[in-house]
């Protein structure tokens, strides 16, 4: 059973909490870059658990606005990206937003994510399953044919209402008419000093609740659901995938390594090493569009 110190409802977002990188690691046999090997055991797997994070995103042009150079204007998300930014200048968080909601609809699933999504679907087909779970909140997995995702940091396409806590899909472009042309991220631009009134409101039964978007923002808690079905998909899975993550952030960081921990193989595909990479079976170094598509193909012996 995984335990369930990341499903209750204390636990901090992803976005607020580090891997430790000087923990003692325990001693094991580097990982296998055998790709044969892996094949064998994916041809017996029946539920495979894929957890995914920036890196896949990365290889479609998708902006982290983390790190060196990842300033959107003079910010980083971890400036923009919290309730206390939101409630202080919600205009300026939501040009943020916009900006990247109009950066997405610009962007294609790239062949990582296409792979995910055709093994899907192949392996539903034998009675086999494959859960994608993943720390993106661009909905390239959606856009590229998956339909069994757990998103665990929400959605760029997703509002939550201030007010009546309403869920909604908004795939609208501007998402309203007082963003259209704003959001630029020239360090140089104005804010846009939106009224709240012209910003995005609730359409719930006369509710008109300022909208916020529905993503995990740093300092907030994950959603105990998601985490409850995420444990159980892990506590199901025969074998688990770890693509594109850094591994360093909680709670998805204890994911893997806790599956790993069962005896279950766990695969990692991603452009380095990382803090838990000497605890997998498999390690396959490079980008995950060229590495995991020839991992995920079909089988000779598939039907």
């Amino acid at each position: 059973m995984i335990v369930r110190q990341f499903s209750s409802r204390g636990v901090t977002s992803h976005l607020c909490a580090r891997f430790k990188e000087t923990q003692t690691r325990q001693v094991m046999a580097r990982p296998s870059s055998d790709l044969a090997a892996f094949r064998e055991v994916f041809s017996k797997a029946k539920h495979v658990a894929i957890l995914t994070g920036a890196g896949v995103s990365a290889e479609s042009g998708v902006p982290t606005f983390r790190g060196e150079g990842g300033f959107w204007r003079k910010w980083q998300a971890q400036d923009l990206a919290t309730p206390g930014a939101f409630s202080q200048n919600p205009s300026r968080v939501w040009e943020f937003y916009h900006y990247r909601r109009e950066v997405m609809l610009t962007k294609s699933p790239n062949s990582a994510h296409v792979a995910i999504a055709e093994c899907e679907a192949r392996l539903q087909k034998q009675g086999r399953r494959v859960t994608v779970i993943t720390q993106n909140i661009d909905e390239l997995h959606r856009r590229a044919g998956s339909t069994n995702i757990l998103e665990i940091h929400g959605s760029l396409f997703k509002t939550r209402c201030m007010s009546c806590g309403h869920v909604g899909v908004n795939h609208k472009s501007p998402i309203c008419a007082a963003l259209e042309g704003k959001g630029a991220p020239d360090p140089n631009t104005s804010d846009a000093q939106i009224p709240p009134q012209d910003l995005p409101r609730c359409e719930q039964g006369g509710c008109s609740g300022l909208l916020r978007p529905n993503v995990v923002w740093f300092g907030e808690t994950l959603d105990s659901d998601i985490l409850t079905r995420v444990e159980e998909e892990l506590d199901l899975c025969d074998l688990c995938l770890v693509v594109g993550t850094s591994s360093i952030v909680y709670p998805a960081a204890m994911f893997a390594p806790q599956v790993a921990a069962r005896g279950i193989p766990v695969a990692e595909f991603n452009m380095e090493e990382t803090p838990a990479t000497m605890r997998f079976r498999f390690h396959f170094q490079g980008p995950c569009g060229t590495t995991l598509p020839p991992a995920l193909a079909r089988h000779n012996n598939e039907p």
